[in-house]
């Protein structure tokens, strides 16, 4: 099976029009069954949000919570590209939230508890 580039809709393989939409399949691509498969991140960017960096995990919820909305869209590309950078936004939460975690334990260190 495969969707339809403009509406994410299943289609037949050998569809000339979409049914749901009207775009003539001829001169589109269709979407593949594997491209729809696209990680929203969710789970880590609340995990992040919640013990490590609160800034950078309310972006990287934000990203991660229009994947699945973009994907039913049709827009593959703007899927991937927000799951990247909500991806992107956690990792770089996850080592903010190391780091002053270091620097904190440091300074309680240096002055003696």
């Amino acid at each position: 099976m495969a969707f339809c580039s403009k509406c994410g809709k299943e289609i037949s393989a050998n569809a000339s029009f979409c049914d749901s939409c009207g775009t003539d399949l001829k001169n589109e691509t269709q979407v593949s069954t594997n491209t729809r498969n696209v990680e929203n991140h969710l789970t880590k960017a609340i995990l992040v949000t919640v013990f490590c960096c609160l800034p950078f995990g309310i972006v990287s919820i934000v990203n991660a919570s229009s994947v699945n909305g973009k994907i039913q869209a049709g827009d593959i590309d703007g899927a991937i590209e927000a799951s990247k950078k909500a991806d992107q936004w956690a990792n770089w939460g996850i080592f903010a939230g190391l780091g002053f975690g270091i620097i904190y334990f440091l300074i309680i260190v240096a002055t003696g508890f």
